[in-house]
Order: structure tokens, then sequence, then C-alpha cells
């Protein structure tokens, strides 16, 4: 069997190795038009802040080495220009000699990946610009750093790429500005938590620019929609990527509406012996079952062992993904997976929503604040979608609730996870469990939730509604929710005739627990519509700081 894979990245090197450990005997040849394979594009940033000394490191395979290592042909500089089905056929050109060949194949696999998206920007084309996907680009951007010694730098996007680079140039000593189009940061999570995290770019010196674009890049200077001008010396793009389809579209390979190719559970296209695996192939969500593209390495490695499997007879199937992703931004640790409050409704369910913020261990050794924001389905308390933030436990705690969502679990089989603890690790309640245990009391009806975007609606509108602060005067004097009266909690129980049962009553404190006890207090002696506001007066002074 001759195997032909196209492209030698994290997808296509997942392929040839693990179809090599199932089959001693087959050919197996990758072409990759680029000058490195295997390498670590996640490392880039890391690199280019310092941390990472060497870039050979991010470099760890080459050809020679696949070819003793695994018996497999690298050709590197070869790009694949025309594939005749019919025959069986692929003409590849050597890109240093521009010499054409052809090559044969039983089984083909596109493993293209995908390539930076460039604005249609005046000046784009400047020495100072530069895109963030390969080592070529990587030894480009530190060569111009090292050489110009830039003093400012201006970055285009503000997803994950955006802010490591943000993260990074600022850690090398430059001013960074970061421009983004929409009106937050890290679009694939809920504004409520991503102004957590603006808030932290912005405590460590970021100038951040959001509902902006850049129209026009100078020599050293950008302009604005706004009309703002800017001095800058270095341009880094992180405005996304679009899998590379061209050439498994010329010869009718399915693209989605991701503009990714359509594949099977087992990384099969509509075109027998045809395979797509890493950033240029859809994955499909574990909740809907519907595509989902989300372009990682550890995605682009799963799919190409499950290939490299299914190639050489063996069982393995694609389960889907959760888009699940975790990023630094300095030193706080952003983590998110699942559907978030949008991608739910939008879906149609009928949601639930928890701010739970706990320390992630024991305060009285250093734990700091986690930030947790959970959605459920009310119907049948499945947990759909997890963010959090915090500086400390954060990709431990993301990674539980990514095994939990995988085997659908439901709230109340949080709080029953025999969880690790210890007080240098966790609280005696983890904040996984507590998350459970509250969501499942909301969904029940026992303790019912009000998020802050859901009190303003209602205040805004006039509703008949009375809100309790349960914490002391000192701490509501200095901040309170609109409207609220102010009756701690030990004093609540002497004060019931101040409040009218019958009406809905909002009850908090600075950040959940105490509220949740007024509000067994009250429900226990008749208030009927009873609700705790999520995440208490810290969520609700930042919800209304950054609506």
């Amino acid at each position: 069997m001759k195997i032909i894979i196209i492209g030698s990245v994290a997808a296509g090197t997942s392929v040839a190795a693990k179809a090599r450990r199932n089959d001693e005997n087959a050919k197996i040849t990758l072409y990759n038009a680029d000058y490195d394979i295997s390498y670590s594009a996640c490392g880039i940033p890391y690199f280019l802040g310092g941390e990472v000394e060497d870039i050979e490191t991010l470099i760890p395979r080459s050809p020679a080495w696949f070819k003793k290592r695994y018996n497999v042909d690298v050709f590197v500089r070869y790009e694949v220009t025309k594939i005749d089905t019919t025959q069986k056929k692929v003409q590849v050109k050597n890109l240093e000699t521009n010499e054409t060949i052809e090559d044969v194949y039983d089984v083909l696999v596109f493993a293209t990946g995908a390539s930076p998206i460039t604005p249609a920007i005046p000046g784009i084309e400047r020495k100072q610009v530069f895109q963030v996907r390969t080592i070529q680009n990587t030894a480009a951007i530190n060569q111009f750093i090292t050489e110009q010694q830039p003093k400012k730098a201006t970055i285009i996007g503000a997803g994950y790429i955006g802010l490591e680079m943000a993260e990074q140039l600022t850690r090398r000593g430059l001013e960074v500005t970061l421009v983004q189009r929409s009106n937050q940061v890290l679009t694939h999570m809920d504004k409520d938590i991503a102004s957590r995290v603006q808030e932290h770019l912005i405590k460590n010196g970021v100038n951040l620019l959001l509902n902006e674009e850049v129209t026009t890049i100078s020599k050293k200077e950008i302009q604005t929609k706004s009309g703002k001008t800017m001095e800058t010396d270095l341009v880094i793009l992180a405005t996304g990527v679009r899998p590379n389809v061209k050439l498994a579209k010329a010869i009718g390979v399915m693209v989605g509406d991701s503009g990714a190719i359509v594949v099977n559970n087992k990384m099969q296209t509509n075109l027998p012996d045809i395979y797509a695996v890493g950033d240029v192939a859809e994955s499909y969500s574990l909740i809907t079952g519907k595509p989902l593209y989300r372009p990682l390495g550890s995605t682009a490695n799963k799919m190409g062992r499950i290939a490299g499997d299914v190639i050489t007879g063996g069982s393995l199937e694609h389960r889907g993904i959760l888009g699940t992703g975790i990023l630094r931004v300095f030193d706080l640790a952003v983590g998110q997976t699942g559907m978030n409050e949008t991608e739910a409704l939008k879906e149609g369910y009928d949601i639930e929503i928890l701010h739970n913020i706990k320390p992630a261990r024991a305060e009285y050794l250093g734990g700091k604040e986690l930030v947790i924001k959970a959605i459920a389905d009310r119907e049948t308390g499945r947990i759909l979608g997890v963010q959090i933030v915090g500086e400390d436990g954060v990709d431990k705690r993301i990674d539980v609730f990514v095994t939990a969502i995988t085997f659908k679990a439901k709230a109340e089989d949080l709080f029953h996870l025999d969880l690790a603890y210890a007080p240098p690790f966790s609280t005696t309640k983890d904040p996984v469990m507590y998350t459970g245990m509250a969501l499942q009391n909301a969904i029940e009806k026992k303790n019912k939730l009000i998020t802050p975007k859901a009190l303003t609606e209602r205040i805004h509108n006039k509703e008949s509604i009375q809100v309790i602060d349960t914490r002391g005067a000192k701490q509501f004097n200095v901040s309170c929710v609109d409207n609220a009266i102010n009756i701690p909690l030990v004093d609540l129980r002497e004060n019931l005739t101040k409040l009218a049962p019958n009406l809905p009553t909002v009850i908090y404190c600075n950040s959940g627990v105490t509220g949740n006890a007024a509000q067994n207090v009250l429900r226990n002696l008749g208030f009927t519509e009873l609700y705790n506001l999520s995440g208490g007066n810290k969520n609700y002074q930042y919800y209304k700081e950054n609506q």
C-alpha cells in the first residue's frame, strides 16, 4: 500500500507515525511545501518573548529523523499541485528547482493545514508587518526585533495568538497596542468573562482598542477607522486562519460551511481513499453533533492518529470535540470548554447560569480567586459549557469539566466526584463540586439564580422587585446593587417586617455563599420567589462596568 500525505506538521506526521506502527510494509511519503516539519506553532510566541531560548527546540523532528525512526520519506519544499483521482496520481513541484515529478498513491491524505488570514489593509506588505504561523515567520520577527530594536508594537486581532503575543512582546520590553474589531477579546467566550481578561491586559500595560479597525499601515504609524493615528514600529497580524482547501476543492472534495473539509468519524472525505486531518478538516461538537471548526494542535494530532490507524486496518474513530482552549495572559489563566451562553441559547437550550467565585485552594495557604461561569440545560441537568479565569488552578478545573461534559455529566454528578483534596491543592468543597451543587439547586428551583444581566433588565423595566444586600454596612456603602437595601444576614430574621414575602426577591452578598444562606432562611419563612445573584456583588459590578 502506498500512502501519500500532503502536509507534515502536527496532523500529517501523526498519520505517518501511526500508519507505520500498524503496518511495516506500507510505503509512506509526505510532501510539505514549507521548510520545517512537525514543529510547535503553539510555542512561537514564547520564543519571541524569550521564555524559549532556542528556536530549534520548537522543531523536535527532521525528515532524516522520520526516515530513520519510521522509514517514512519526507520531502520539504515540495508542493503537490495537481491530483488525478482516476489514475491515483499526484503532480509535485520542487519549489527550490521548479522541477516537476509524478507520484502514485493508494490512499491520499490532506493535512494541508490552514493559512493566516491577511486583511486588505493598505501597507500590509511593509517589512515591519508579520504573520505568526511558521518557523520562518518566527525567525523573521525575531531578527527584526533584534536588529531594529522596535519600541512600539501593534497587534491586530485579540484571539489566542493575539493575546499571547501581547503578553510576550510586553515581556520583551515593547509597548503593545492590541486592536480588535469586535467589542471584546476572545470572541469564543462570553463578554462577562472576557471583560476580566481585558481588565488584566490593561493592568499589565497593554493599550486595548475595541470596536476598532486598522485602515492604513505606514512606515512608522497606523491609522484606524475612528481616525486615530498611532506610532508603531512593528505590526503583528493575528486575525485568524483559513483552511487550505484549494487543492481539495479542485478534485471535488466536499467543504463545509466553516470552510474546512467535511469528514466522517474515520476522517474520510466524500471521495474514496481520500482523507483529511488537522486544521484543514472539520470536527463536530460532542454536545450538538453539528460541525465545529477549532484548529488546535491537540485536535490535529488526534485526527492524524485516527486516520493513520483507519488507513492501516484499525478501528479508531473520531468522537468529536468540545472546542476546549486555555491560554495564559500574564499571570492570569483563561480556560473554556463546551458552549458559551450565546451558543447555548442559539441552539434552543433553556439554560441555568452560575457564576461561582471561589478560591482555588485554601485561602490560609494563599488560595487565589477563581471565577467559574458554568452553563447547564434545565431540562436534562446536563453541563453544556464552562469558562474559568484565575491565577491558580484553572487548568485542573477546566480538565475536570471537560471530562464531565464528555461523558454527559449532569450538574448533580459534579458534587459527587471524589476529587483530590488537601489544603495546598483545593478546598474541602472543591469549586467544581460547588458548581454542581449550586447549579443543581437552581435547576430544581430550591435555590434559584439570577444573572447580573437578568437583574439589570428587570430593574430597567421597573418591575416590582426587592433586592437585599446581606453584607455588612461597610461593604454595602462601598458598592452595592442598584435599588438594594442593606440587611446583614445576622439581622435578617429580626427585619422581616421590612420585606414583602410575595414580591420577587433577589438576595446577594460579595460572591454568593452568604446570599445562598439568606436565601435558605427566607425560603423556609415562606418567601415565594427568591433568587441568589449569580457571583454576588463582585460579579454585578464587573457586569455593570463592562456591559
